[in-house]
């Protein structure tokens, strides 16, 4: 259960930043608890999800919400995965699209972690309970190639390649419009929306650096069909910039993407993935086809069908 607070900005606060504020008027919630709600958009002014920065003014209404946090962990279940390939480091998993990750409010059961724990249960203890030998995540609507460690050495190792930009992965994404110039690099930080905190956004709340770049595979009617490529990891990273381009992606309702006949999600497949082996130090590459759905959305398209 959430407990959510609310409170007027007393005299004596007004002109005084939001986070000084809420750890004056809510002395029972520590500072690094407050900072982390505030990175999430989980406290808001008038309404409104603000930054630590911005200053307040007598008589606003300061809200907090305290979501409940109950200690979640990864239950082994039996939830069939496709495995492309699996040696004594890791595994390579093509994730469906509808697969969430790993255990969170919400869905505690059913996800990808759930699975590992039991294909993997010597893995279980990699990394943290709720997220399992996870290296990286991919949005639950979005499908494709993922790396899971099966060993703690093999853990280090792939999220250094992943901080160091050495491993490569590669998306397959229907953008709407034509997207120009044919080829780009998009670099704008990604933070927690202000309005939203179930969106990100360009500039948003608690922005890090974000960068991708694409490539125009076909211009389509009303389409882009494209690759890009990510060069950091932040949550909806390829959503939020093609959106912040304005050219958001096929199917995703999130951004502001154009529906698709017969699509229920998002255009957007991790298709290539490509590492070094943490053992042997050996360049392991990977692609995955398109999945049915978005093979046939994308043949309508080439048809002339289904234009926004």
């Amino acid at each position: 259960m959430t407990d959510l607070r609310s409170i007027s900005v007393p005299e004596r606060l007004s002109g005084r930043r939001v986070d000084v504020v809420a750890a004056e008027l809510l002395p029972d919630v520590s500072r690094s608890r407050l900072h982390g709600l505030l990175a999430q958009g989980y406290v808001r002014v008038d309404g409104v999800a603000v930054k630590p920065s911005k200053k307040v003014a007598m008589g606003q209404s300061l809200e907090v919400e305290l979501p409940e946090t109950e200690p979640l962990r990864a239950v082994p279940e039996d939830i069939p995965l496709d495995i492309v390939y699996r040696d004594r480091d890791l595994a390579i998993i093509d994730k469906p699209a509808g697969l969430v990750v790993h255990p969170a409010a919400g869905h505690p059961t059913g996800t990808l972690a759930n699975a590992l724990a039991a294909l993997f249960p010597g893995a279980r203890d990699v990394g943290s309970e709720v997220r399992p030998g996870v290296v990286h995540r991919l949005d639950k609507d979005t499908s494709g190639l993922m790396v899971v460690a099966l060993n703690a050495a093999a853990l280090g190792s792939l999220q250094k390649q992943i901080a160091e930009r050495t491993a490569d992965r590669r998306y397959l994404a229907l953008a709407a419009g034509r997207v120009e110039p044919a080829e780009g690099t998009i670099e704008a930080p990604i933070g927690r929306d202000v309005r939203d905190r179930k969106r990100m956004s360009v500039h948003g709340i608690g922005a890090r650096p974000a960068r991708t770049s694409y490539r125009v595979l076909e211009y389509l009617p009303g389409f882009t069909l494209l690759e890009a490529r990510l060069h950091t990891g932040r949550t909806h990273q390829i959503r939020v910039h093609l959106s912040a381009l304005g050219h958001p992606i096929a199917g995703d309702s999130t951004y502001g993407g154009p529906p698709l006949l017969g699509l229920n999600r998002q255009f957007l497949h991790s298709y290539r993935l490509a590492l070094t082996s943490p053992s042997n130090g050996e360049r392991l590459q990977f692609e995955s086809p398109l999945p049915q759905d978005l093979a046939t959305a994308l043949g309508r398209i080439r048809a002339g069908e289904g234009e926004p």
